[in-house]
């Protein structure tokens, strides 16, 4: 388990919503529905209602600053099924990538693979106390446009699984190239930060407000006790 799974969960009720995608920019098709990934008559462009009006500030906070500018959604609510479906394409791709045979790993080359791979996505599980950030329905992930339309650099894709995927790995970096994308990732952490959201600590696209790595990040910084306003989300909706 990871930390912030240990935090107790009192689901709000709020129901999953239709993020609006004539108002916000969107990554199209769909990454993981080109994949194959099992939504059946479940829509990954959905959000819990008040991560819904969160991401909606979000965007004019940032507009105010960049006018023009917009968020460019990833991916959001994403059911148990496609989680799995998703870690195991991770496992693959990152075997592949470093020249291994799936069929011939070794057990310490599987565990070390899983260990990769759980740094970056959580674990499908089914217990209703540890759900998966995006199962939630209060989990983002997302990049800027600029006024162009124009995909901003970030220094490094969505999922990417290596140290680069790290909010700050291009801090303290001393090419122009890299502290440009340093400053964009900053714009799109304090767009979302000044809206309510929290930042994955290691990945610089991945936003969460209500879930528990949000309560964990929050109850970190204020050093009071938090408790997650959101649990697992099951119920059909129609497909997006």
């Amino acid at each position: 388990m990871k930390p912030y799974q240990y935090l107790p969960i009192l689901d709000q009720g709020e129901p999953l919503v239709p993020i609006p995608l004539d108002h916000f920019a969107v990554v199209t098709p769909h990454p993981y529905h080109a994949l194959g990934a099992p939504y059946g008559d479940r829509s990954p462009y959905w959000l819990r209602s008040a991560v819904l009006s969160a991401l909606t500030q979000a965007q004019s906070g940032l507009q105010q600053v960049y006018p023009g500018w917009r968020l460019q959604i990833f991916d959001a609510y994403r059911p148990i099924p496609v989680q799995q479906f998703m870690v195991e394409y991770a496992f693959a791709a990152l075997a592949q990538q470093q020249g291994q045979d799936l069929a011939s790993l070794t057990a310490p080359e599987r565990d070390r693979l899983r260990l990769a791979v759980s740094e970056f996505w959580a674990v499908p599980s089914l217990d209703p106390a540890t759900p998966p950030p995006h199962s939630t329905g209060a989990a983002i992930d997302l990049t800027l446009l600029d006024s162009a339309g124009n995909p901003v650099d970030m220094g490094s894709p969505i999922d990417e699984l290596s140290v680069r995927s790290h909010p700050d790995h291009f801090a303290t970096a001393t090419h122009p190239s890299a502290q440009q994308a340093h400053r964009h990732r900053q714009i799109l952490k304090h767009a979302m930060v000044a809206a309510g959201f929290q930042q994955h600590p290691k990945e610089w696209w991945h936003f969460s407000l209500g879930d528990q790595l949000w309560a964990w990040l929050v109850q970190a910084q204020t050093n009071q006790r938090v408790t997650a306003r959101y649990g697992r989300v099951e119920a059909a909706i129609p497909p997006g």
